[in-house]
């Protein structure tokens, strides 16, 4: 999206209603505002908005040892993390709302988000890496309560903004970090570099019609872009069922197998007892198919209990994952395309502090993920989760790979709210290589991790 296109959104959202305040000149010897005057004084802003402020930032310690120096995310982009390395960022953030009478609304988003990796050595770009850009910038209208069928059933947004599917499971994250732009693990951005979406939502029901064009890295753009529609029937407070289909395109030359792509999907995310709402169940599958370029498949089931009138509330859950890999043997390309997967929580979709962060992507693997959660209070949580890691096509790794052991890894993870604003999380891993990662890479040492990360939102 061009620069111009980018200022033509901004200002239409400014000039769609009349300014109400109008800047003045202060003489210099007008008096000090009083404490009441300084609550009133106006923001230069038309007061017909409703306006509103928020700051992101956050900044995080992160240690290897024995690293594997891969970016899973990024393929082609060297991205040696070293044994130790820093990052932070800030993303300050203006979002203003104006209400006709009718109760419609216009809405509109700006951001920008600096951000920095340091203590690092990425080989391509210096010892340090830093980069400052737009992350929202888009305009919408909702329809409000000016329809019988619903709160908001119509709802239109385009710009820079977000768009998630489900928990992440291949469409969330618009936006590429790492490489040029620091900030591989905090993932500061997430809006697309351009989005139209619509949205008709009547009742339990909700159809949504989008299109998105992917924020990529200079020095890894495929021109990946896609559009698709996407239906979803809520049945009570606990149960979401899914369906969606996407039209993907992207540079030939460089993906082939994603131009022109076909991409199905269904989920269900559901607590299907109402006698029984702790225990809840995940089932998402998906379909690619591009005629040789690729055809493949990738589904998950998730089971979980909660025992939520314990104390600490203690949840435990599993969940096995398959997504397809290459098999050398035919003439057709089987290996997954992860897309555009995103965080949705600890352990999905990153499978892994270590693996699935640094060295594994949702592409020729199986796992299988054990996780408890605990909640000793409000402001405290954290939990262990073990994964075990097996490749679907061991031949796709390399050509004297025949095992299908990739790693076992464990995480432990703490999240602390210090207070409204501010939470502190800890997390520590360790991961132990399989014999088919000791076949292709010769590596028998384990893997350990360390992380502390604070995150501030206002």
């Amino acid at each position: 999206m061009t620069r111009s296109a980018h200022g033509v959104l901004f200002t239409s959202f400014l000039l769609l209603t009349p300014a109400a305040v109008r800047a003045q000149e202060v003489p210099q010897d007008t008096p000090a505002p009083t404490a009441s005057q300084e609550q009133a004084r106006p923001t230069g802003l038309p007061s017909r908005i409703k306006w509103t402020f928020n700051l992101d930032a956050g900044w995080g310690s992160f240690g290897f040892a024995n690293s594997l120096f891969i970016n899973p995310r990024e393929p082609g982009v060297d991205e040696d993390l070293s044994d130790q390395w820093f990052e932070g960022y800030a993303k300050p953030a203006l979002s203003g709302t104006y209400t006709f009478a009718t109760s419609s609304e216009i809405y509109g988003k700006l951001s920008v988000v600096g951000e920095r990796t340091y203590g690092s050595m990425p080989a391509a770009f210096g010892e340090d890496v830093s980069s400052f850009g737009p992350e929202d910038l888009s305009i919408g209208w909702r329809s409000g309560k000016s329809l019988s069928v619903g709160d908001n059933a119509l709802d239109f947004v385009i710009g820079r903004t977000e768009y998630r599917l489900g928990h992440g499971f291949l469409l969330w994250d618009g936006a590429a970090e790492g490489g040029s732009r620091g900030g591989y693990w905090t993932n500061a951005r997430k809006a697309f570099e351009f989005a139209a979406i619509g949205r008709f939502q009547p009742g339990p029901h909700k159809v949504e019609v989008f299109y998105l064009d992917k924020d990529e890295l200079a020095e890894s753009d495929s021109g990946s872009r896609l559009w698709g529609t996407n239906y979803e029937y809520r049945i009570g407070e606990n149960t979401t069922l899914g369906a969606t289909y996407m039209k993907w395109f992207a540079d030939a030359a460089i993906k082939p197998e994603r131009d022109g792509l076909n991409v199905f999907n269904l989920r269900a995310y559901a607590a299907p007892l109402p006698n029984t709402p702790d225990l809840s169940f995940e089932v998402e599958y998906a379909s690619e198919r591009n005629g040789k370029a690729l055809d493949s498949n990738a589904w998950t089931i998730e089971g979980a209990y909660e025992l939520s009138t314990v104390t600490w509330k203690p949840k435990l859950s599993y969940r096995y994952a398959f997504f397809q890999g290459d098999d050398p043997e035919t003439a057709t390309n089987e290996a997954f395309d992860p897309l555009f997967l995103g965080f949705y929580d600890w352990g999905t979709w990153w499978q892994g502090e270590i693996a699935g962060e640094y060295f594994l992507s949702n592409s020729n693997l199986k796992s299988h993920r054990v996780r408890v959660h605990v909640a000793p209070g409000d402001a405290l949580s954290g939990g262990l989760i073990f994964y075990k890691f097996a490749f679907d096509q061991p031949r796709s790794v390399g050509p004297d790979v025949t095992a299908t052991d990739a790693a076992f890894e464990l995480d432990a993870y703490a999240d602390w709210k210090l207070n409204q604003n501010l939470t502190v999380s800890f997390v520590g891993a360790y991961a132990d290589p399989g014999k088919a990662v000791q076949q292709a890479t010769g590596r028998t040492k384990n893997f350990a991790y360390g992380m502390a990360y604070v995150a501030y939102s206002f």
